[in-house]
């Protein structure tokens, strides 16, 4: 005799307002669990598990969005997903980022290096590889936008003081801030970022744009160079 698998219960079965989806519509998104919202996202379950069970494993195995976020194809795949459910977490993941991004980016005005921080460290902390951006400022310090001037290695990344100023020349910037990760989540600057550094402000000072600050951003934390006296913006060493 082959003995049945007992299989979950599956949540289409469950009372309403245990279901995600529905607790959701009833209650609001912000009711909800860190494993409901996932199982939303995931939406059926497999392998017997149902999309609330698959859904406690990734968050009881890697703790936070940020950390499933953080994970390759590759090493979501191991823990039993399918790439329709790995692509649907991805996007869900890089919206929420996209969100924050665009609620900040409201003509900032930047004042102080963790006005920088805080805007990009929910997108640079995790990079997996170098990443160099200089953030373009108007006459009165607020963000014009941001571009992406080099993507490197693992631990290095070719930035050539031209593309900075061009970028720069293009949207009529007055001011401008450098800003990178370090994969290894140490902020400290490297003899290159010193000297790269250094070479893009004698570079912008020729035309007339000024190097505000360059940041280098870790895992939750950062290194300012105005901060620590490397770059002092105008006579009296201020911001702006």
């Amino acid at each position: 005799m082959v003995k049945k698998l007992k299989y979950p219960k599956a949540i289409v079965n469950w009372p309403e307002d245990e279901r995600p989806r529905e607790k959701l519509l009833k209650f609001g998104a912000d009711k909800l669990s860190d494993t409901e919202l996932l199982a939303i996202l995931l939406r059926v379950g497999s392998n017997g598990k149902s999309a609330v069970d698959m859904a406690r494993e990734l968050i009881n195995e890697f703790g936070t969005f940020r950390n499933i976020g953080s994970k390759s194809f590759a090493e979501l795949k191991r823990k039993g997903l399918g790439i329709a459910k790995i692509a649907q977490i991805k996007a869900a993941i890089e919206i929420g980022k996209r969100f924050l991004k665009e609620k900040s980016l409201t003509k900032i005005k930047v004042e102080t290096s963790k006005d920088i921080v805080d805007y990009f460290i929910p997108y640079l902390r995790d990079m997996k590889k170098e990443i160099f951006k200089v953030v373009l400022l108007d006459g009165k310090n607020k963000i014009i936008k941001d571009v992406t001037i080099s993507e490197g290695t693992l631990t290095k990344s070719i930035v050539h003081p031209r593309e900075v100023i061009k970028e720069a020349i293009v949207e009529s910037s007055a001011a401008l801030i450098l800003i990178h990760n370090h994969p290894s989540g140490e902020p400290q600057p490297s003899q290159d970022d010193i000297e790269i550094t250094n070479r893009i402000i004698s570079a912008c000072e020729l035309v007339g744009i000024r190097v505000l600050d360059h940041v280098i951003i870790g895992d939750n934390n950062y290194f300012s160079f105005f901060n620590e006296g490397l770059i002092k913006e105008g006579e009296d060493g201020k911001m702006g």
